[in-house]
């Protein structure tokens, strides 16, 4: 027993060339990301400072209980307010002061901007320090910009992570710190598999409650769960921590070479390591195999949208039988997905930013078997006979580690299972 090394292609895609587009973009907006974070983090609230559309794509994309009390809300700027005739800082703290008289559990604040300070006519990080010093200790007062203009949608988690690391305390201590949002079944699994193996202390970010916040420093291990922490990975490196390169946890071979990085990094032994991951490896490659049976062979397609193209390619093409055509991705930080660039074959065009309709071109061009796209371009490509996938549901849906292996190779052959169902009817008609 010698561990776990993927083995790696004739030639992977590290240094493959990358296609650079900068055009028209079909991104969805970055405030997507506070319908995952206000679950996730107990004691926090979101407060969108933005327009009424705001408000309705939150009310409607975060499908809230009607007897449920939210953690998020909108401050809803009118035209005087965009105009600069209202003193909107005194409506701000105003506003504030009525959300927390009303709720007392409330620890954090987020000041989500839904524009670039230039249209709102705010200084929201201004806005945030002054704030803070009005209800410290209580309540800590931060901002982040979800805006569409300058965001992707999962740039909305990392925007928001990257502006708690500054806040973080400092520790000496040798820990390992998983940094991403996962929904709290998946987070537990992990956590479980590390404390079989050994491995101690592991601190998570965001954390559930204020109060549980992880300190960082020197000794600090990241193990990011997420591909999209740009800024959240360089702000915690600032701070003396070491970002583990590994790929991400994503399938039976992603998990296991993940867990494997952490292992080494904390000398966990390789007879440890296999009894701890022998079993749910092999769960995780049983599940796989059923949705395989669909997808090998078929080819896809990868729009830029999530961040999380890269390693779902990776994945596919791997332990899914697929071929890549294209991989397409908003941003491509080699630091952190070179892992898994390494282990994806040479062969798709790997595609950095976008022009929308040259890539629109492309797509139609291939015609693939399945296409992974946002919302605003998956109607239009089904019209013309192309199968799709919603890029924004592999954000929502619980697919990380080896419990999630099977629904996570589902989600993409339920597509084509529900296209040759739809073909099978249409000839029996």
């Amino acid at each position: 027993m010698t561990g776990f090394t993927p083995a790696p292609p004739a030639a992977g895609c590290r240094n493959a060339p990358v296609l650079k587009e900068r055009g028209q973009r079909e991104v969805f907006c970055g405030l997507t990301g506070i319908i995952w974070l206000h679950r996730k983090m107990q004691d926090a609230f979101f407060l969108v400072v933005g327009s009424r559309t705001c408000a309705h794509l939150l009310q409607s994309a975060a499908g809230v209980m009607i007897f449920a009390e939210p953690r998020f809300g909108t401050a809803i700027l009118e035209e005087k307010d965009l105009a600069g005739l209202a003193d909107a800082n005194a409506e701000l703290d105003r506003e504030v002061d009525r959300l927390l008289a009303r709720r007392p559990d409330i620890k954090q604040l987020f000041l989500v901007g839904s524009c670039p300070s230039e249209v709102i006519k705010l200084d929201l990080h201004r806005a945030a320090e002054r704030l803070t010093e009005r209800h410290a200790p209580h309540v800590r007062v931060m901002n982040y910009s979800g805006s569409g203009i300058e965001t992707t949608f999962t740039e909305g988690e990392d925007a928001c992570l990257a502006t708690m690391v500054p806040t973080l305390p400092a520790t000496d201590e040798r820990q390992l710190l998983m940094v991403g949002a996962l929904p709290d079944v998946v987070e537990d699994q992990a956590l479980s598999l590390l404390a079989e193996m050994g491995v101690a202390p592991v601190r998570c970010l965001p954390a559930h409650r204020a109060a549980e916040a992880p300190g960082v420093g020197a000794h600090t291990v990241v193990a990011l769960t997420q591909p999209f922490l740009n800024e959240t990975a360089a702000g915690l490196e600032r701070r003396g921590a070491r970002i583990l390169p590994a790929p991400f946890p994503f399938g039976e071979e992603g998990t296991t070479a993940w867990l494997w990085a952490v292992a080494q990094e904390f000398g966990v032994s390789p007879e440890t390591f296999a009894k701890v991951t022998d079993a749910p490896r092999a769960r995780a490659r049983k599940a796989i195999a059923a949705a395989a049976e669909t997808l090998g062979g078929k080819s896809i397609f990868f729009f830029p949208d999530s961040q999380l193209e890269i390693p779902l390619a990776r994945f596919l093409t791997r332990e899914c039988g697929m071929t890549a055509v294209e991989v397409g991705a908003p941003f491509i930080n080699k630091q952190i997905v070179g892992p898994d660039l390494d282990l994806l074959a040479e062969g798709p065009v790997i595609a950095e930013g976008q022009d929308v309709d040259l890539q629109l071109d492309r797509c139609r061009a291939a015609r693939p078997d399945l296409t992974v796209c946002g919302l605003g371009l998956a109607n239009p490509l089904e019209s013309e006979g192309m199968t799709t996938k919603w890029a924004i549901e592999l954000v929502f849906t619980p697919v990380h580690f080896y419990e999630q292996a099977g629904d996570l190779a589902g989600l993409f052959a339920r597509p084509l299972r529900r296209r040759a169902i739809l073909a099978g009817l249409e000839g029996a008609a």
